[in-house]
């Protein structure tokens, strides 16, 4: 018998750490090639490690919530034969983060391509899986919506690698008629207290927030627009849209509108290093569309909104949703923002007051639509009302210039033939 050691792996170029964020195992499970042992974060994605041997571990180097540099031992694996030591290959990536948006919901990434001799050994790998007394395969993600749907994973065939349960095996279970189980709820009175460790995507989000609300003195922005126009503009051209072409939501035009405007205004498509002090004004615009994933905050980012229609931009903003839904998203498809705008949906209420994507300087938040009365010199008319809620660094934005902005993109919707017009 040898002692097979299990290095951190090197997750992606620059990164010298991650964050253990889920253990698949403990000491003393029997453990098989390609089994999953551990999920990884980094700032920008989650890493499953699968195990490249055959064996039962002997120790873990890590908790969950600790950080683990590369190339440090991270798990102890006792084989037949010879030991030796490897750093274990990444299987698969999931989406993570940066900052807010649209609700959408969450995926796993695409399994990694089988081999030949991970082919042959998936039937009775897959078998294994499922033995009561032996914890399921599947991601963090996997995991997460079968909890919140009330699913016992036990309960559940996986088809993926080594019997890892997917996304598409609970979509089987469900269609197949199986219910996720319910629990009566009664009116006695409750005492527990579930103590939840901030790891993984939330801690990075709680960092995030606290460096963007610490080192930007905000100022918020919140102006009328009205998109009576807009709105039939765009049921008009989604009326008539090509079967090939997104149906439009109102983003696409926002979108455009803040290239207009930052074209005037190049000062709010910035960022700023405020460590040395300089202040990168952006030619291209690169749009971050703040996402709300069941894992987490995410803003994937449209790159150089100034050379895409407005079809191309809802296109693209669909690829992308769909990206983070799906844990595909690319790590230069989460980072790079140069200006962001959040949207709650119809959930957006009447004002918010949005937090800035650090380094950037400005974000333009999205409210609800709201049919209002509006008075035009004469008489209240029914007009369809949302409210832009703004915020821009003040370090570099002054009040004034934060309001003409505003007002630009105010002109601009309330008189969306603008959008179209080519300077």
């Amino acid at each position: 018998m040898g002692e097979f050691v299990i290095k951190m792996p090197d997750v992606g170029e620059g990164v010298a750490e991650a964050e253990l964020v889920e253990w698949h195992v403990k000491p003393g499970d029997p453990v098989r090639e390609d089994m999953v042992l551990a999920a990884v974060m980094t700032d920008k994605a989650t890493v499953e490690i699968p195990s490249p041997v055959t064996g039962t571990v002997l120790w873990l180097g890590a908790e969950i919530g600790d950080t683990v540099a590369v190339k440090a031992p991270l798990v102890r694996i006792q084989v037949a034969g010879e030991g030796g030591e490897a750093a274990a290959v990444p299987m698969s990536e999931t989406v993570t983060i940066e900052t807010a948006e649209q609700p959408v919901e969450k995926a796993e990434s695409p399994p990694p391509v089988e081999t030949k001799k991970s082919l042959q050994a998936a039937p009775v790998a897959r078998a294994a899986a499922q033995t009561p007394a032996e914890r399921p395969l599947a991601s963090p993600a996997v995991r997460l919506r079968a909890q919140e749907g009330g699913i016992d994973l036990r309960q559940v065939t996986g088809t993926g690698p080594a019997g890892r349960i997917t996304h598409d095996d609970l979509d089987q279970f469900l269609a197949r008629g199986a219910q996720p189980s319910i629990m009566p709820v009664g009116l006695a009175r409750k005492t527990t207290v579930e103590e939840i460790k901030v790891t993984g995507l939330r801690r990075r989000i709680s960092e995030k927030m606290v460096l963007a609300t610490s080192r930007i003195p905000h100022i918020t922005y919140v102006e009328e627009i009205d998109v009576t126009d807009l709105e039939d503009l765009r049921a008009t051209m989604n009326a008539s849209r090509k079967p090939d072409q997104t149906k439009l939501t109102i983003l696409p035009f926002l979108m455009r509108a803040l290239v207009k405007t930052v074209g005037e205004q190049p000062g709010v498509n910035a960022t700023f290093d405020d460590d040395a002090g300089i202040i990168s004004r952006h030619g291209a615009v690169h749009i971050g569309i703040a996402t709300q994933t069941p894992a987490g905050l995410t803003v994937p980012v449209v790159r150089h909104a100034e050379a895409r229609g407005i079809w191309d931009c809802a296109g693209e903003l669909v690829r992308l949703a769909e990206a983070a839904r799906t844990g595909s998203a690319l790590r230069e498809e989460l980072s790079g923002s140069t200006i962001t705008i959040t949207s709650l949906g119809a959930m957006g209420g009447i004002a918010t007051t949005p937090i800035i994507n650090h380094p950037e300087v400005a974000i333009v938040g999205v409210n609800k639509i709201m049919t209002r009365p509006v008075w035009d010199g004469s008489q209240f008319i029914p007009r369809k009302m949302m409210n832009l809620s703004s915020s821009f660094d003040h370090r570099v934005v002054d009040g004034w210039d934060a309001a003409t902005f505003v007002q630009r993109i105010k002109t601009l919707l309330e008189t969306p033939a603008l959008i179209f017009i080519e300077s």
